[in-house]
């Protein structure tokens, strides 16, 4: 249904913000930092801009950049949908430039979670009259940890996936992490060192969660027709989908384990007309290390229940044989609190042969999947060049 847009948009520019604790600046402010350097990296100017596609912790936050910038676009989408809105935003930016809307699209995130001192910026309080409101705030869950720890607990008790399994996926990241100079964390850490920290919520310790910082991004999106007139090598969307179950928490799930990943990633590869074999570059969502373990299963790389030996003896890390997350992913590179700009990044970069060290020697294709809500959604791309 949507095979005919493969390739009819590319990303053209792409930058981070500035990284890490940033004290002093505003979410806003990251975005606009973001967005002033994708926009020289593609060679185009704010008065190109006739589309913005914007989240942070705002339901205006379309509009706010905008101001900020002093642009007037023709096209605004705030959509927020957790983690996975900015790869979202790049689908939806895809069909509004199909449709006319927009010609220069500009997507971008921005968080100062680190400076703030809080996972949970804003810290309003539930509605008890909402579903969350009623049967979860009462019983105190930490969410979303809470969540991720009773996967983990299920998928261990189901598959006899263990902590040395999740250890692993902490331990590649930080690999990782160590080639790359833009990373939070980049000390020495091993297996005993992981499963030795401190407990967060059964089982996941301390490293088996993202780091909390501050970044922003932003990329730039537009035809490829235009994108073919410009100073960098385009980088095609060639497929993407999104798919939608519950929100929040799983309520009506029969199984927590089955989610729409499956669904996304069939969709993605269809329409970009190639297979999970083809792919050279995967960046998988990692605020937690269960959900690498469970989106590479969703995403059909495994069977289900085969993830914790499918991660084991550094099969993820540099020099293993299915290298992921290479900037260092969430647990070690950086996490602003919604990390799909983050990884969509970094696919960029290292399809356009940018990542030094830890460049990948073959990247021509790559795989973006991030979810939303705790799964409650997701988005898998797939860009080329």
């Amino acid at each position: 249904m949507t095979k005919h847009l493969s390739k009819s948009v590319a990303i053209v520019g792409a930058a981070e913000s500035d990284l890490g604790k940033v004290p002093g600046m505003t979410s806003l402010d990251l975005q606009a930092q973001a967005a002033a350097r994708a926009l020289r990296d593609a060679g185009l100017t704010l008065q190109d801009v006739d589309g913005v596609f914007a989240h942070v912790d705002d339901k205006f936050a379309g509009l706010h950049l905008a101001e900020y910038l002093g642009i007037r676009p023709r096209y605004v989408d705030s959509t927020s949908v957790g983690g996975m809105s900015s790869v979202m935003h790049v689908r939806h930016a895809m069909a509004a430039i199909e449709a006319g809307m927009c010609e220069v699209a500009l997507v971008a995130y921005g968080s100062t979670q680190l400076s703030d001192g809080t996972r949970k910026v804003g810290g309003t309080p539930e509605d008890m009259r909402m579903p969350r409101g009623q049967f979860i705030t009462p019983y105190g869950q930490l969410s979303p940890i809470g969540y991720y720890a009773m996967v983990a607990q299920l998928h261990m008790q189901r598959y006899g996936t263990t902590h040395k399994d999740l250890a692993e996926v902490a331990v590649a990241a930080r690999k990782w992490a160590q080639l790359n100079p833009k990373a939070y964390r980049r000390e020495e850490t091993s297996i005993e060192e992981v499963m030795a920290s401190k407990m967060i919520a059964d089982p996941l310790r301390q490293r088996d969660c993202c780091l909390v910082t501050d970044a922003g991004g932003a990329v730039i999106v537009t035809s490829a027709a235009r994108a073919r007139t410009l100073k960098r090598p385009p980088v095609y969307v060639m497929g993407i989908a999104e798919s939608f179950s519950h929100h929040y928490t799983p309520f009506n799930t029969a199984d927590w384990l089955d989610t729409n990943v499956a669904q996304t990633a069939d969709a993605a590869l269809e329409m970009a007309g190639v297979t999970r074999a083809d792919i050279d570059v995967v960046q998988i969502y990692d605020h937690f290390t269960i959900g690498v373990i469970q989106s590479l299963e969703e995403l059909g790389f495994c069977k289900r229940g085969e993830g914790g030996a499918f991660v084991a003896d550094g099969r993820l890390a540099p020099g293993g044989d299915f290298p992921i997350n290479t900037s260092g992913g969430g647990l070690s590179y950086n996490h602003p609190g919604q990390f799909g700009m983050l990884l969509l990044l970094e696919a960029v970069h290292q399809l356009r042969k940018e990542c030094g060290e830890r460049q990948l020697p073959k990247a021509e294709l790559a795989l973006v999947h991030a979810p939303g809500l705790v799964f409650s959604c997701n988005t898998t791309l797939i860009l080329g060049v």
